[in-house]
């Protein structure tokens, strides 16, 4: 394929990607927002009075990034392991692979169908954000790098649970028993400056952890981790899932069974 023709494909992945959900908007992109909602009244407002401060700023200012970080990783993961393990069971993925289409592509436009839900959710909790707190842009370029990087990662994370997913209960394993955990015990609701040493240590295998005080960081300007690391951590990660559900992509493992 050419260059021009392989822009076509591309586009052409990408926008039956983003019609798949915005078509079923009220599903996908109402939902999340009604929710986070929630998280401001009950643990910004109700239990944000009686906590105080948290890292020098008031508590719901505090939680808002964690909050918004949670939105996208939640929604760029289920949009595209929803979207490929479909294409799978339809049988239509076959087609698609066997096709003239580089795999780069066809992995590409996915986790752009993933960062584009993963960012409309994002903005939109953003702007409700703003009915119950004030925020401000410390740093936008690691605003920008890290949700970028965040709703990629947890895209390709998506991509790959899809592939290995025999069932759609299978696809419903990972967020329920290893995402959902990992992101409430990422910072969301605390600086993991108040747990104690070992907890600490133990905060710190969380990739989550870094995503969401690198997002903080970017808005407030605080962080429980070094920023320069948080970045490079999100960074390797990225990377190395990107590599590995290519090689998947190409070997054709659970798609040509």
């Amino acid at each position: 394929m050419n260059n021009q023709q392989t822009y076509i494909a591309l586009e052409t992945i990408v926008t039956k990607e983003i019609r798949r959900f915005t078509r079923i908007w009220v599903q996908t992109l109402l939902p999340p927002a009604i929710t986070m909602c929630l998280y401001f009244v009950i643990f910004g407002n109700i239990v944000g009075s009686r906590v105080g401060k948290m890292g020098g700023f008031d508590y719901m200012q505090y939680i808002v990034p964690g909050l918004i970080m949670m939105s996208v990783i939640t929604n760029s993961y289920s949009n595209v392991v929803s979207s490929f393990y479909s294409a799978k069971f339809q049988r239509s993925i076959e087609e698609l692979i066997v096709s003239p289409v580089p795999y780069h592509i066809i992995l590409t436009g996915f986790i752009i169908g993933g960062i584009v839900r993963g960012l409309l959710v994002g903005i939109t909790v953003t702007l409700l954000s703003l009915f119950f707190t004030d925020l401000h842009v410390h740093h936008l370029f690691i605003i920008m790098y890290s949700v970028l990087m965040t709703s990629a990662l947890f895209s390709l994370g998506g991509f790959i649970n899809a592939v290995f997913a025999k069932s759609f209960d299978d696809i419903s394993i990972v967020p329920t028993f290893i995402l959902t955990p990992l992101t409430y015990l990422g910072g969301v609701f605390y600086s993991i400056d108040n747990l104690s040493p070992f907890f600490q240590s133990i905060s710190y295998l969380n990739p989550i952890v870094y995503m969401v005080n690198a997002f903080r960081f970017g808005i407030l300007g605080v962080s429980d981790v070094p920023i320069g690391f948080s970045l490079a951590m999100i960074t390797v990660v990225t990377v190395g899932l990107y590599i590995y559900a290519l090689k998947l992509l190409q070997s054709g493992k659970g798609m040509k069974e």
